[in-house]
């Protein structure tokens, strides 16, 4: 049975990033009728926040990616963490170390002057014939893993390839402070045990802490996962996405108008591929997906791309769903849609012409609240004669019995032939007077939604 797993630190908003990773592990799972578990790393006490939470939460609510179990809490789980770490204890495979801080900073001083890589010198690692120094009475211990000396760690990651790195290159890790609280990497580790995660599907900068995970893992005798670390999501100047310069929270997304399956489609889309298919629901995507198909390298976000693909959702979307998205944008603005036509059939109309809710809010003012046209617009398509020319149309219009569409279009051609005009002459004006802009769907069309009555009571 499949089983993979999506897990935020909650210190802060859900990144797309992030929302890519529990996008690829949602759909692994799907697709091998296997099982996505939710899970939040909170063992940050300081930085962890209960808003963080809801916003991952909610933001993975926005987007759809349902999970199966969970979410569970790391800070939950603190006695079996603690129940772990003493059965290594007691097995040799972690130790007590009674460092202080001034000791550990005087290491590291004296390993960079002699051009060398930072490290603890496992003085308190336990060893045959060792004599380890008297425990200072005034140090609450950390609890380090015994690490490997010898040997390399290597796996084959499902998106990198074949990855070794020497033992020598790790120390040994510090698994529960001095206060007894449990490290990020050791709870990883016992919850993937735990928890049965067959396939860690991540970010790539978690590809160092993978060989300590995997060293933890065997020294447990759990079985260990398939990991497969993603490439990084980039500006699309190829610089690291930051969240002063780039809209990186989902919340931004939606905000800009941007729907929940087009953003999905999108991250898809960036690292991974099916052929040239650009457009598709998250149905396909469940249906083509797999980590052969995961580029290693890393991806340059287009906004411009996003936006496209969201228009292609939106064509594609119900037109009472958008309403229902429409609407509150429209309420923003203080324009109601109580008095006036059906929103799903504005939307119906207009939405060819967006790419995001927003603009599509913006198209569809108009039919409830005549805009103020531009000085401009006024003065390119209304003076005197036009005016004049209103007023006849009207009366033409008010002694419509049907008002649709078709009837209203027999109307123009014989008017253009009576004034001696051009049918732009009657319909920029037409569009002026009646919606307060040149830039409308079909004037026709556009006049039959708004309605008759108050259509005339614009034209008045």
């Amino acid at each position: 049975m499949i089983r993979t797993r999506f897990a935020p630190s909650p210190t802060g908003y859900l990144h797309i990033g992030g929302v890519r990773t529990a996008l690829f592990s949602w759909a692994f799972a799907r697709k091998h009728a296997g099982t996505f578990v939710l899970r939040i790393e909170d063992t940050d006490l300081e930085r962890s926040t209960p808003e963080s939470v809801k916003a991952i939460l909610d933001g993975m609510q926005w987007v759809g990616l349902a999970h199966d179990e969970g979410p569970f809490y790391q800070t939950h789980r603190f006695d079996r963490y603690k129940a772990v770490i003493q059965d290594m204890l007691a097995a040799g495979t972690a130790y007590h170390c009674y460092c202080s801080k001034e000791e550990l900073d005087q290491m590291r001083a004296e390993a960079e002057a002699r051009g060398e890589k930072p490290r603890y010198d496992r003085r308190w690692r336990p060893e045959a014939g060792k004599v380890l120094p008297t425990p200072p009475a005034d140090v609450q211990p950390v609890v380090r893993f015994r690490n490997p000396l010898e040997g390399v760690v290597a796996w084959d990651d499902a998106v990198k390839g074949r990855i070794e790195i020497s033992n020598q290159e790790l120390d040994d890790l510090i698994i529960a402070r001095g206060d007894g609280t449990p490290t990020y990497n050791f709870c990883v580790v016992v919850d993937d045990w735990d928890m049965g995660i067959t396939h860690v599907i991540r970010g790539d900068d978690h590809v160092n802490n993978t060989p300590r995970q995997i060293n933890i893992l065997q020294a447990l005798g759990a079985a260990l996962p398939v990991y497969g670390h993603l490439p990084m999501i980039l500006r699309e100047d190829g610089q690291k996405m930051s969240k002063r310069r780039d809209a990186v929270s989902v919340v931004e997304y939606a905000t800009m108008g941007i729907l929940p399956e087009a953003l999905l489609n999108y991250l898809a889309r960036l690292g991974w591929g099916y052929g040239d298919a650009e457009f598709f629901t998250m149905d396909q995507f469940v249906e083509w997906f797999s980590l052969e198909g995961v580029s290693p390298s890393p991806s340059r976000f287009d906004k411009e791309k996003l936006l496209w693909l969201n228009a292609q959702h939106m064509k594609a979307a119900d037109d009472n769903r958008l309403a229902d998205l429409v609407a509150p944008r429209l309420a923003d603005k203080g324009i109601g849609v109580d008095h006036g036509p059906a929103l799903a059939a504005v939307i119906s109309l207009v939405k060819e012409r967006v790419q995001d809710l927003n603009a599509l809010a913006g198209q569809c003012d108009y039919f409830y609240q005549k805009r103020t046209p531009s000085a401009e617009e006024t003065a390119k398509h209304l003076d005197e004669a036009s005016a004049a020319r209103m007023k006849r149309f009207a009366a033409k219009l008010a002694a419509l019995d049907s008002w649709t569409a078709e009837s209203i279009h027999t109307l123009f051609k014989p008017f253009c032939e009576e004034e001696g005009i051009k049918m732009g002459q009657l319909g920029m004006p037409l569009r002026v007077t009646v919606c307060g802009t040149t830039q409308t769907p079909s004037i026709d069309a556009v006049l039959a939604l708004i309605g008759k009555e108050a259509v005339l009571q614009r034209m008045a």
